[in-house]
């Protein structure tokens, strides 16, 4: 089985936020892009828990208290959505399909992206 390498994920997701959005340099800086590698660790222990107790909702529960966290602070659902791809998008890429734990984080984070996007398109009516 191929290592589940999370570090080396958080740092690829990071490196892909960034290049789909160079403003984001400009606009956080450097503590910016730690708080983005801190998230995304946030992300990956809580489907990592996710995982473990075989609770779909304990992640897409995560995933609408932080979009709502998140929006304190000025940010939007539909770029959470994108984090999320882009961690499915990585998952994707770093040859750990053999790893039993890619398939299950991969729909939890569709299944987020889904409640997200319809708590969004709700909001926009």
């Amino acid at each position: 089985m191929t290592e589940f390498n999370i570090n080396a994920m958080v740092e690829r997701v990071t490196e892909k936020i960034y290049e789909n959005d160079p403003s984001l340099m400009d606009r956080y800086g450097e503590k910016g892009r730690g708080k983005c590698i801190e998230d995304n660790h946030h992300h990956f222990k809580h489907l990592e828990t996710a995982y473990e107790l075989d609770n779909e909702e304990f992640f897409t529960d995560y995933a609408l208290w932080l979009d709502g966290i998140l929006q304190k602070f000025g940010m939007t659902t539909e770029l959470l959505m994108d984090n999320f791809s882009i961690i499915i998008d990585v998952l994707k890429e770093q040859g750990v399909k053999d790893n039993p734990r890619v398939a299950v984080y991969i729909d939890y984070l569709n299944k987020a992206n889904n409640i997200l996007g319809e708590k969004a398109a709700a909001a926009h009516k």
